[in-house]
């Protein structure tokens, strides 16, 4: 896609894309780890594609300023974009953000700004990884 038809996109759509991606990227981050089985595959991937989890993260990396202008631009889309449903697990709030993350990624996704989405999902990755260590 061209860079203006990216940039037009619904955010939505940015999130529709970016679930996708950043669950790939989950996916082979586990089998790398070493796990195989499917049913803790799935188990494992939940702590990191989960609405709460990426919301958190990007309160996180929000108040790090590690986003640029333009991806913060992309996060307030993603975060103000009105789906009309909301999942029964989790809160308007967290979803909202959870939207923006999936916006980002797949803003990245779509650009072909791989270098920049890894760092976003490595970032992500860690800081999960951080807050489950930590038991939270």
């Amino acid at each position: 896609m061209k860079a203006t038809d990216v940039k037009q996109l619904n955010a939505l759509a940015l999130a529709y894309m970016g679930d996708a991606a950043f669950e790939l990227y989950i996916r082979e981050h586990l089998l790398k780890k070493g796990e195989v089985r499917p049913h803790l595959l799935h188990h494992q991937s939940t702590k990191y594609v989960s609405a709460k989890a990426q919301a958190a993260v990007i309160h996180k990396l929000t108040a790090e300023q590690f986003f640029t202008n333009e991806e913060e631009a992309v996060i307030r889309r993603g975060r103000n974009a009105k789906s009309g449903t909301i999942p029964k697990n989790t809160d308007v709030h967290t979803y909202r953000y959870s939207t923006a993350f999936e916006a980002l990624i797949g803003y990245h996704y779509l650009l072909n700004q791989e270098e920049r989405m890894r760092e976003v999902i490595l970032a992500t990755i860690m800081s999960i990884e951080q807050s489950l260590e930590k038991g939270e």
